[in-house]
């Protein structure tokens, strides 16, 4: 792999300005829609290596795209945005970065899903690839997408003309740090992250006063009875070798304890991977909610609103096959395996509306010695804080370098000149 090995000889000379942008953006995390700094930090440099850069896609997603010649267009697309988190990792780089929450009030911002190590990389790799030119042929496509965390940045980068600002790619790649080994990367093909779907339910009563119940209709009850009723589905609904998960991560009612509340309200998370399945879910959970207030002799059936989807990520089989053959050359035995994940995304909505393939894959974040002691001791789950924790903080390095390489590597995949 001659040219693979031509453009990644220029990544000892860059590391340590990728190391110096992560520990910038880690400290400056910015929410959905409101990746301003991030984005034109992305921006400035993509012009600066000599990129055409297409930005405000979709309000702060930017696009920057390297014609090189006669080949296959590819388009690499790395998330900006952060979340509502306070961090508490101790690093000293560590964010105090706050946004306006609910009211005004301000909210902590972290980069808690290692968003900071995903834009790093993809500048890094396109930084190289500029410089290497001699190297690979074809077009370059390096896409930074807005607000993946709460689904629509996708979406607004499309409905904004994307695939009209850009060239066609042949092919769409991601990547995304997971608490799994630094210095590892693993492929999957087929369903690799899930679908997912919120609910809300409203259920009504009729309020009275808590010492005369029975002149009521509690919600409070109906309500505990759906919580538990839900948990039946994966239990009893679903076979045992579909995966699906059903949460409820939200319960409201009532406002002081004499009272019986006029109405309860729960808001529900489901993942599932295919199709039939999703279906299945979404109608076990209308029976059971509109069954119990039926049950309980509500006065109205329940309000029941679907909001806030993911689509599911299914690599494609020859796409997928093409970069891990190409991982498992150049990476060896650090290559690996990607489980199913239960987590969700946007991505695959680009490459859709492209009508082109794509494959997603991930790279380990967790410091090699701990992740191995903790795998010794049987405590992975706890002591490796995962995606969205507080305590979030994938080590600097390999994760730069390893993100880097994989980036380059499946490109090249399309884009290397020579063999």
């Amino acid at each position: 792999m001659p040219a693979i090995a031509n453009i990644l000889a220029g990544l000892d000379r860059i590391r340590p300005e990728l190391e110096s942008l992560y520990k910038d953006l880690h400290a400056h995390p910015e929410l959905g829609h409101a990746e301003h700094r991030t984005s034109g930090k992305a921006a400035q440099r993509l012009a600066e290596y000599g990129y055409d850069v297409h930005d405000g896609i979709g309000g702060t997603g930017v696009a920057g795209v390297l014609e090189n010649g006669d080949g296959p267009v590819v388009l690499v697309r790395a998330d900006m945005d952060a979340l509502p988190i306070r961090e508490q990792t101790g690093l000293p780089y560590a964010s105090t970065a706050t946004a306006p929450g609910n009211g005004g009030t301000p909210q902590p911002v972290m980069h808690a899903c290692g968003h900071d190590v995903h834009v790093t990389c993809l500048l890094g790799a396109a930084r190289l690839m500029a410089e290497s030119r001699e190297n690979w042929n074809g077009t370059l496509i390096a896409l930074f997408q807005c607000a993946e965390e709460s689904g629509d940045g996708a979406d607004a980068m499309i409905t904004d003309g994307l695939t009209g600002q850009v060239p066609r790619p042949d092919v769409c790649l991601a990547q995304h740090v997971l608490p799994f080994p630094a210095g590892q990367v693993a492929t999957r093909s087929g369903a690799v992250l899930s679908a997912a779907d919120n609910y809300r339910i409203t259920v009504h009563g009729r309020g009275a006063h808590g010492s005369r119940p029975q002149a009521g209709v509690d919600p409070v009850v109906i309500a505990s009875m759906i919580v538990i009723r839900l948990q039946t589905i994966v239990s009893r609904e679903i076979g045992m070798l579909t995966p699906a998960v059903v949460t409820v991560g939200s319960l409201h009612t009532g406002t002081t304890p004499n009272n019986v509340p006029e109405s309860a309200r729960m808001e529900i998370n489901v993942r599932t991977y295919d199709a039939d399945t999703r279906a299945q879910v979404r109608a076990a959970i209308e029976r059971i909610a509109r069954a119990e207030c039926m049950a309980a002799d509500a006065p109205n059936p329940p309000d029941i609103e679907h909001f806030g989807s993911f689509p599911p990520t299914v690599n494609d089989e020859a796409t997928t096959g093409k970069v891990a053959d190409a991982f498992h050359r150049y990476f060896g035995d650090q290559a690996a395996a990607l489980d199913l994940q239960t987590a969700s995304e946007d991505f695959s909505k680009i490459p859709d509306a492209f009508g082109v393939p794509y494959t997603y894959w991930g790279i380990g974040g967790a410091d090699p010695g701990r992740y191995a002691q903790a795998a010794e001791d049987g405590t992975v789950g706890r002591a490796i804080p995962v995606n969205h924790n507080a305590h979030f903080a994938p080590v600097i390095q390999p994760t730069l370098d390893t993100g880097v390489q994989a980036i380059v590597v499946a490109t090249a995949q399309w884009l290397a000149s020579g063999p």
